[in-house]
């Protein structure tokens, strides 16, 4: 039991350490206050209390900013997650990140995982199979508008359809190859094909790894 915290300062921390624990990240404000069945704003006032007390700091003002500290004051070990938005549809330019385009989310490890603005796409088919993406499985993606030869992107086409496939720059045309014999490659003019990011990594399971670090695996 934490020193000079009552019942209620308890009861609240025992609830984020679950939390954290189930998931990775704090939970939101709101989302707190609806399981506590309590208010908001009794909710940030716990927040208040126990960051003075040393016991979770808060880095912005946002409740995923929210980390418990350990005895030393160090972010515990337990609380290595950060939510990546599933996109739902992708468009020209970047992908959005209204909410409303996101198809769910995934947490992921953020000591892994540490670009700006990242976000996932759900494979679908078996394109990819030989680099061990399969379908169902989600992609984690570094935002990009470039790729070198030999990245995995994804790649926008006509303004209409995502694809993940492989990047090569040849004369006169771009060329998208799958990663699976049943597949031909396809040819585009430069017009055709807009890159909306790079894979990074592959979510399958509790949390997601990195490709070239966890699998063996190498984008080149």
């Amino acid at each position: 039991m934490q020193p000079d915290l009552t019942a209620k300062q308890e009861q609240f921390l025992a609830y984020l350490q679950k939390q954290i624990e189930r998931t990775g990240v704090a939970p939101s404000l709101r989302k707190a206050a609806s399981d506590l069945k309590i208010s908001h704003a009794a909710v940030a006032q716990f927040v208040r209390i126990l960051e003075k007390k040393g016991i979770l700091r808060r880095d912005g003002r946002y409740s995923r900013d929210i980390y418990l500290l350990d005895k030393r004051g160090f972010k515990a070990a337990s609380q290595r997650g950060r939510e990546v938005p599933v996109i739902g549809r992708i468009s020209a330019g970047l992908p959005l990140y209204a909410q409303q385009e996101w198809d769910g989310t995934v947490v992921v490890d953020k000591d892994i995982f540490r670009g700006q603005n990242l976000f996932a796409l759900r494979v679908k088919g078996d394109s990819m199979r030989n680099v061990g993406m399969l379908s169902g499985d989600i992609v984690i993606c570094e935002p990009r508008q470039y790729a070198e030869d030999g990245e995995i992107v994804v790649a926008l086409v006509n303004n209409e359809e995502v694809t993940v496939k492989r990047f090569f720059l040849r004369k006169g045309h771009i060329e998208l190859r799958p990663e699976n014999k049943k597949y031909k490659s396809q040819r585009y003019g430069f017009g055709e094909v807009s890159i909306q990011g790079k894979i990074i990594g592959l979510f399958r399971g509790p949390i997601g790894f990195n490709l070239e670090e966890e699998t063996g695996f190498q984008i080149l």
